[in-house]
Order: C-alpha cells, then sequence, then structure tokens
C-alpha cells in the first residue's frame, strides 16, 4: 500500500491539533463525521424507493421540502443494510459532489454525542487486517481504550459515483 494512503490526511485536520465531531453508531462500531458538515439529525422518515437506484444510495426523503438521497455506508463498507431500531436515526449532512454542494441522509444505528477528538490521538487505518478498504477510513482515533472511525465519506461516494454498472456486494 503506498505511503500516501497511510497517512493522516492533512485537509481532515486543517492545521487545527483537535476536531469537533458527531459520533455514531454502525453495526456495532462507533464513528464520527466532523460536526461543521452536519445540517441535522433526524428521527426517521417515510422513504420513497428510487427503482433501479444502487442498495447504498436507493431511497430519497423529504428534507425541508427538498428531495434528498439517504445513503446506507454499511452498504459501501460491504455489511449487511441497517435494521432499524427506536434508537435509529438520519444525519443530514453537505458534501461536495462533482462540485456542488449536496445534501445527503446518512442512516445510522444510533446517534452518540457530539465531542472533540485530538489529532495526536489519530492514527491512519493499517494497511492489513482491515474487513473495510482503508482508502474509505481518513482514521481511527483512539479514547478512552476504543477506535473512533473517521469514514471519507469523499472517496466512499466518488467510489459509489464512478462504479455505475456494478452493485456494491453486502
Amino acid at each position: 500500500m503506498s505511503e500516501a494512503v497511510r497517512k493522516i490526511p492533512e485537509d481532515l485536520w486543517s492545521g487545527r491539533e483537535e476536531l469537533e465531531v458527531l459520533t455514531f453508531d454502525i453495526a456495532g462500531e462507533m464513528f464520527a463525521l466532523e460536526a461543521v458538515k452536519v445540517q441535522e439529525i433526524l428521527d426517521l422518515l417515510p422513504e420513497t424507493t428510487v427503482p433501479g437506484a444502487k442498495r447504498f444510495v436507493g431511497s430519497v426523503i423529504n428534507f425541508r421540502g427538498k428531495v434528498i438521497p439517504l445513503a446506507d455506508i454499511r452498504v459501501a463498507f460491504g455489511m449487511e443494510a441497517t435494521k432499524t431500531t427506536i434508537d435509529s436515526r438520519i444525519i443530514v449532512i453537505e458534501l461536495e459532489i462533482e462540485d456542488e454542494p449536496t445534501l445527503i441522509g446518512l442512516r445510522t444505528d444510533k446517534v452518540n454525542e457530539v465531542t472533540t477528538l485530538l489529532k495526536a490521538a489519530g492514527e491512519p487505518p493499517p494497511s492489513v487486517g482491515m474487513r473495510w478498504r482503508p482508502d474509505f477510513i481518513d482514521c481511527l482515533v483512539r479514547r478512552d481504550g476504543e477506535f473512533i472511525i473517521i469514514p471519507n465519506l469523499q472517496t466512499i461516494f466518488s467510489a459509489q459515483h464512478e462504479r455505475p454498472h456494478q452493485a456494491v456486494q453486502a
């Protein structure tokens, strides 16, 4: 694996030593997104399935009068699709996709808290032993004996966009 993939991306930290994040759970793992990207946290909403769409973004929701895609990043990571529970939530984020600010809903098993992570506690994903693509992870941050995974949503969404004819296998 190239050394470039093994480094913690500097643009994530932007010269800062701390990063304010929203933590959430997916399949028993704790993930975090930079808090400034989060627009809103929603209870589950009615979904409309999009015929012919990939499972990764197979439905849309109505968010403040706008139709936005609802993504299940579990599918991108090769896991089973999300099974909803009483704790399930949708995190609405804004991402630059094809140079356009785009609102996207992310399914989660549970939203935890807004917290601060330290750059010094961050590590690049290991090149071996990972069950997920290392380029889908910006870094792992150690906190209280656990790892918090910061996904690289830009890479995840780009990879799904680049492979229009390949179904993501769970």
